[in-house]
């Protein structure tokens, strides 16, 4: 008898394990079920679709069946359901009958979350955008062409990109979203900027708000009231979370973590004997806390297949898991993240120091030159780089790649100056802005320079009644003229540092220098320590974060 592989699920993990599968084993019997019409398609891809960034619906199928059968020789079963998994003994109940497996790979997904909204079972005009169904019913019969306001449910990775492509194809749009700021994998600072540029676009942004109720006439939602207004609207899209589709094995025994997903090793095994599972109905291991984690993105869900398929074909393959790096763009702006972010680490009790730097993206001497804000996370003590974040309209992913990369290495921020990074104008300065980090950090970790956030700067100010710190500003007049300063600052500039007698500022009480961007204010910081200063910070980032968060 054949060796027999079944893998439940059609979408990315599912059609990776198969192929590999079949590299690995010519002679397996791999059956592979899918409940829907399609497999492999992009949801990725969704939110552009909707607004024609990606021209048609055949552009998301990304496999047809049709090659799983004649390249692969995968017996494709579409529109059967499995209704049932029997793990001790070795069998799958779909639909149409019942077959029998030696090793079974599980990718069945997860779905949307519908929160209880009231009335929400009499309206028809609301969808999740997760699956090939919800992007056939936001576009069916004109609907989405006919509603000039469209409201979104949930600001995270989907739903800002869906908010997105929604403005460009000339919605309205209100975001609403549970949480106290948009994009939560992404630290407040970081949160904020994306959110400044939702609004700069015309979105309407609403927070800290959770819906309740919608009002419907004729089977049509016409209006969401919150605490804040009630808003008037012609179709919801829903994007306030996923769970993990996995009662099948959950209710067999298998182990999991809260929400649901099922615990994997590095070769994919759940705990049932003879299982795996890849995809979003999977947690993998982070690597950085050795805990298991849930990360439903494309890569781990590829690569998770790519393994499960492998070993159940009697390989010895292995993926150690990941670390919560993430991508999205948001309108001409960029944001990107990799390891662990300042929230997880004081919750947990890792100590940890921060570095913030702005720095050119490309030279400033080549055309349309763009700033990038990177903020990185270290081990106080060994300068370990720990997690990184980013902003900006062009090259984060670069710089966020090669952070990613200098995580896996286990690379300390006294290593980011010795990269040997590509250069050449149209793509980065000579010193890219990860050597800048590097600099900068460095330098804080030998104990050679200190800085304060503009958050910490922000508390200070609002609590100093009796000013007992002194804020200096070194921009030149004209640069002060075209904006403004920061409450309470003093204006000295940094050529007349070196010069003038300093009178109106007092050595003895704590003192904040801040430029633009950081580095005139690290050498006023290095000017004033010279001239007897004894306790001085430079604000990171300058007036430019000060002014994007304040």
């Amino acid at each position: 008898m054949r060796f027999r592989i079944i893998v439940i699920g059609g979408l990315s993990a599912g059609p990776s394990a198969a192929a590999k599968a079949r590299r690995q084993n010519e002679h397996a019997d791999i059956k592979l079920f899918e409940k829907c019409k399609n497999i492999s398609y992009a949801t990725c891809g969704i939110p552009y679709a909707l607004s024609g960034v990606i021209k048609t619906r055949e552009k998301l199928l990304v496999v047809e069946a049709n090659l799983l059968r004649e390249r692969f020789n995968i017996d494709v079963h579409l529109e059967e359901k499995v209704i049932d998994i029997l793990p001790l003994e070795h069998k799958v109940i779909t639909t149409k009958g019942e077959y029998f497996y030696d090793k079974l790979i599980y990718t069945v997904g997860a779905k949307t979350v519908i929160p209880p909204i009231k009335n929400i079972e009499k309206a028809f005009n609301w969808s999740a955008c997760r699956t090939l169904e919800d992007f056939d019913k936001i576009t069916q019969k004109g609907v989405l062409d006919k509603a000039n306001h469209v409201t979104i449910m949930g600001a995270g990775l989907i739903g800002v990109e869906v908010v997105e492509n929604l403005v460009e194809l000339g919605k309205k749009v209100t975001l609403i979203e549970g949480g106290d700021g948009v994009l939560p994998m992404w630290e407040n600072k970081f949160r904020k900027f994306a959110q400044n540029t939702l609004e700069a676009h015309g979105v309407e942004v609403i927070t800290n708000t959770f819906v309740k109720e919608f009002n419907v006439e004729q089977n049509k939602i016409v209006s969401i009231p919150t605490p804040l207004k009630e808003i008037k609207t012609d179709f919801v899209i829903m994007s306030v979370g996923i769970k993990p589709n996995t009662e099948m094995l959950t209710s067999k025994g298998a182990t999991h973590v809260r929400n649901g997903a099922l615990k994997v090793n590095e070769k994919m095994e759940t705990s049932l004997p003879d299982i795996y599972a890849a995809g979003d109905c999977a947690s993998i291991k982070n690597t950085l806390t050795n805990e298991h984690d849930y990360l439903p993105l494309g890569t781990h869900s590829n690569k998770g297949g790519r393994t499960a398929g492998a070993n159940a074909a009697g390989g010895k393959e292995l993926f150690k898991g990941g670390y919560k790096t993430a991508i999205i763009q948001v309108f001409e702006n960029t944001l990107g993240r990799t390891g662990l972010n300042p929230e997880f680490m004081i919750k947990n009790d890792i100590d940890f120091k921060t570095n913030l730097v702005i720095a050119g993206a490309t030279p400033s001497y080549y055309p349309n030159q763009k700033d990038i804000i990177i903020e990185t996370y270290y081990a106080p003590h060994t300068g370990k780089i720990l997690g990184c974040e980013a902003f900006g309209e062009h090259g984060v992913d670069k710089r966020i790649d090669v952070m990613s990369t200098a995580i896996y290495a286990g690379l300390s921020i006294q290593d980011l100056s010795n990269l040997d990074l590509a250069y050449a104008p149209p793509f980065s300065p000579a010193k890219d802005p990860i050597v800048v980090t590097g600099f900068v950090s460095s330098n804080a970790y030998k104990g050679g320079y200190d800085e304060i956030s503009v958050n910490h700067l922000y508390d200070l100010l609002i609590n100093d009644l009796e000013d007992n710190y002194q804020v200096v500003d070194v921009r030149n007049k004209e640069e002060i003229e075209k904006t403004y300063m920061i409450p309470k600052a003093i204006h000295v500039e940094l050529d007349s540092i070196r010069t003038q007698e300093l009178l109106n500022l007092d050595k003895n009480k704590p003192t904040i220098v801040y430029c633009a961007k950081g580095i005139r204010g690290y050498l006023s910081y290095l000017l004033l320590k010279d001239k007897g200063f004894n306790n001085v910070k430079n604000l990171s980032g300058g007036f430019n974060v000060w002014d994007k968060l304040y």
